[in-house]
């Protein structure tokens, strides 16, 4: 019997089909709209492409790809300094610099595709490892050879899906969890949640608040994100240069991109002082979800302030009075995120090298590369 399902990859989300968005209704990061600023503001080393599956004529998959070139990045991180940072730097890049994604890496969670609950799932995912030939293709012909392939991020249940032999030579691998913050039913403002923490931590918050008295909070415009764009960018590179790993860094427009395409679902807050924009963090509205974005700030302040951990109640305190289910806090900075109250669920992803060696000891050098993260989950509630 013939196989009813097939593919389409599309270059721009201009060639996108008309029903793009009734699949994309589950989450703003698959959206039409969502798609135009990966296009208009990726990260120079990152080429999008997004992937359509049909049965027969009916779209009944979507999903996002993401080419990513390390050998464009100057630096990988500056976590680990001296020998095992050069090891990693040289593996990388002579052996996994050329990364074809079936996700998002600029964010954490299942944004990778959504298979309609009236689809095969087996085999929208067998039609989905083809996609990924004609893309791995599609880079050949253009000079561009694909090193490894990759998926993310799912939990658990979800990673049941891909027990097929199309990804048998994929290893399922775990990172850093994503840190979900659940807003409680009963919390109608901030006070409410203060009011649910133990005293050791409701100490933290008013000792947090406090510090950052003298700073004014602002929502900014598109004109002032563009107005800003320089100091936002410094602020941003500042942390993420910092950050453990790193396989992209955003264009100086990334933000007024966002804010243009996305417009009230985009929250830019800028944090000053005297005036002067020392910080800053950003949310996008993704229907009950509110999910945390990139942010920036002064180191020196940030610690004389707390302004981090300010920025965290912040978001909390949003959630609240705009009563969100949920907050995605992502991955990174588990501890402190722990402590405010977010609760860690644990993420998979799939990798496989096209050199078969390399491939069967792709745990090995996993592991070697990117150690589990020791940290201590928070319990800052009374209850």
């Amino acid at each position: 019997m013939k196989n009813s399902y097939s593919f389409q990859i599309y270059s721009s989300a201009n060639q996108l089909p008309e029903s793009w968005d009734k699949l994309a209704i589950a989450t703003i990061f698959l959206s039409k709209e969502y798609l135009v600023i990966l296009e208009k503001s990726a990260p120079e080393n990152m080429s999008c492409h997004f992937i359509g599956i049909f049965e027969k004529e009916i779209l009944v998959g979507i999903a996002v790809s993401q080419f990513v070139d390390l050998n464009q990045l100057e630096s990988f991180g500056d976590r680990d300094k001296c020998i095992k940072s050069w090891i990693r730097n040289s593996v990388f890049k002579n052996f996994c610099s050329h990364i074809l994604l079936i996700g998002n890496n600029t964010l954490t969670g299942q944004n990778a595709f959504i298979i309609s609950e009236n689809a095969n799932t087996t085999e929208v995912l067998k039609t989905l490892k083809k996609a990924v030939l004609g893309l791995k293709e599609i880079f050949k012909n253009q000079g561009k050879k694909v090193h490894m392939c990759g998926l993310k991020d799912f939990c658990e249940e979800e990673l049941s899906h891909f027990k097929i032999p199309e990804f048998d030579p994929y290893l399922r691998f775990s990172t850093q969890p994503n840190m979900i913050f659940n807003v409680r039913d009963n919390w109608k403002k901030e006070d409410d949640y203060v009011a649910a923490l133990s005293k050791k931590y409701r100490d933290q918050y008013k000792r947090a608040r406090k510090k950052a008295t003298d700073l004014v909070k602002k929502q900014l415009s598109l004109e002032e994100i563009k107005d800003q764009e320089e100091v936002i960018y410094d602020l941003y590179y500042h942390v993420a240069k910092s950050a453990p790993f790193n396989t992209f860094f955003l264009p100086k427009n990334h933000f007024a991109v966002f804010k243009e395409q996305l417009q009230e679902n985009f929250l830019f807050y800028g944090y000053f002082e005297n005036e002067k924009l020392i910080g800053f963090n950003t949310l996008i509205k993704n229907g009950t979800d509110l999910d945390t974005y990139f942010l920036g700030y002064d180191d020196s302040i940030q610690r004389e302030k707390m302004l981090y951990l300010n920025m965290l109640y912040d978001m909390i305190g949003y959630a609240i009075k705009e009563q969100f289910k949920s907050i995605i806090f992502a991955r990174t900075a588990l501890e402190i995120k722990s402590s405010v109250g977010a609760k860690p669920l644990k993420m998979y992803g799939l990798m496989s090298h096209n050199n078969k060696l390399i491939n069967r000891r792709l745990d090995f050098f996993f592991r070697y590369l990117e150690p589990e993260t020791i940290w201590k989950e928070r319990h800052p509630f009374q209850d």
